[in-house]
């Protein structure tokens, strides 16, 4: 079925008893040309741009839960292509210029708003710092814009700016930034990837990763083993633990990122905010919550949950930034379990064991990644080539030092990624 005004217009008139379900239920088959390994936003879009680009259609997409029980369904919904270093910027431009063009593409409102992100400087060096960084992302063909304090009194005049340890003294804007819908995102991948043909198994854990002589056979699951040429592990947070199964330590360690949302109010945040000096970012939601976020919980966690600590940690920096959000309600919270690197950066790479491919370490960047994440990733399988924009996703870069890309200059820590 496909969505349309007309439909919707249709249904409407008949009681809406003819919507069809979004996909299939299939058992699985004993033999695929492809397993993907995880059902969140990227395993969901490369398993569509497998069918889609390649004609690849005899793919699994293997799930232990149920369709958007991970990541996809734990952020906090930003989109942008902000990014300053070579190999960073070119992929996150792709993946953008792929959100816009998302909702036709799968033909379903995944509710894609360029509302614009601010990200806000209160210092002469960071002023410098967005700067430097908006000079980049011009310069790899897409939009910036430096504002100043008083630019920045007419939009969003609700900000702190006279704050005594943070003053605002301007922010760096791309107009094309803003948010989606993350339920909306997997379930139109899960759509677009299943009607063309693509088998979407939930509840089917994967246990085992079965190799013989340096080649991937396939995988042991809670319903039964399954036999592929190729297996891909895009499992997020949970990358060291499936990699593992296949004789791999990565460079990667697993934290948690809290995310909150309050109360449904009046439109009052048109843009996404993010605070220089805090690790804050906020945006207000279609229904009306305000949706926020900020620092990881600095240790090591597989939990979908947080700690009371880092969720005052992120209270106090809201309020900084904007006294007026503490008349509000914080509704609920909720735990992301993020796959952080060594350089903040993600790997889109082929493994040692032939036939075993590996998407991950995404840190702080996966939601905004998933179209162009899956488009690479599936390009990679497909024809055993790199896709050109993540070129430099090499996982061999943490083994050599050679390539790394430490977006944020932190250093080699995972947890300050």
């Amino acid at each position: 079925m496909r969505f349309s005004a007309l439909e919707i217009l249709k249904q409407g008139l008949t009681g809406n008893k003819g919507w069809t379900p979004h996909w299939r239920d299939p058992a699985p088959k004993s033999d695929y040309d492809v397993i993907i390994i995880g059902g969140g936003g990227h395993g969901l879009s490369t398993a569509y741009y497998l069918a889609k680009n390649h004609g690849i259609t005899n793919v699994a997409v293997l799930e232990k839960g149920y369709i958007g029980s991970g990541n996809v369904g734990r952020n906090t919904t930003i989109v942008r292509a902000n990014y300053g270093l070579p190999g960073n910027s070119e992929f996150y431009s792709h993946s953008l210029k792929l959100w816009e063009g998302l909702e036709p593409d799968l033909n379903y409102n995944v509710m894609h708003s360029q509302r614009g992100i601010i990200n806000l400087f209160h210092s002469d060096g960071q002023r410098d710092a967005f700067v430097r960084r908006g000079n980049a992302m011009r310069n790899q063909g897409d939009d910036a814009e430096l504002l100043s304090r008083d630019d920045l009194r007419k939009m969003v005049p609700y900000l702190n700016f006279d704050n005594a340890r943070f003053p605002v003294r301007g922010g760096l804007m791309q107009r094309r930034g803003g948010t989606a819908r993350h339920d909306a995102v997997v379930w139109g991948y899960a759509r677009g990837a299943d009607q063309r043909g693509v088998d979407i198994i939930q509840n089917c854990e994967v246990t085992g990763i079965d190799i013989e002589n340096g080649v991937v056979k396939g995988v042991q699951t809670t319903r039964g083993a399954i036999r592929a040429k190729k297996v891909g592990i895009v499992v997020a947070g949970r990358s060291s633990q499936v990699a593992a199964m296949a004789g791999m330590r990565l460079p990667i360690e697993s934290h948690i990122l809290q995310a909150f949302v309050t109360e449904g109010i009046k439109p009052a945040i048109d843009h996404v905010i993010s605070f220089g000096m805090g690790h804050f970012y906020i945006s207000q939601s279609d229904k009306g919550g305000l949706v926020f976020g900020g620092d990881l919980d600095f240790y090591a966690s597989y939990a979908q949950r947080g700690n009371l600590p880092m969720a005052e940690h992120v209270m106090e920096a809201g309020m900084a930034l904007m006294p007026a959000i503490g008349k509000a309600k914080v509704l609920r919270s909720w735990g992301g379990i993020m796959d952080m690197t060594p350089d903040g950066s993600p790997i889109i790479d082929k493994t040692h064991i032939d036939g075993l491919f590996l998407d991950a370490g995404w840190c702080y960047g996966g939601f905004k990644a998933v179209p162009g994440s899956g488009y690479s990733f599936a390009h990679l399988m497909a024809t055993g080539n790199h896709h050109e924009p993540a070129a430099r996703f090499r996982l061999d870069r943490f083994k050599t030092g050679v390539g790394l890309m430490d977006e944020e200059g932190t250093g080699s820590q995972h947890n300050l990624h």
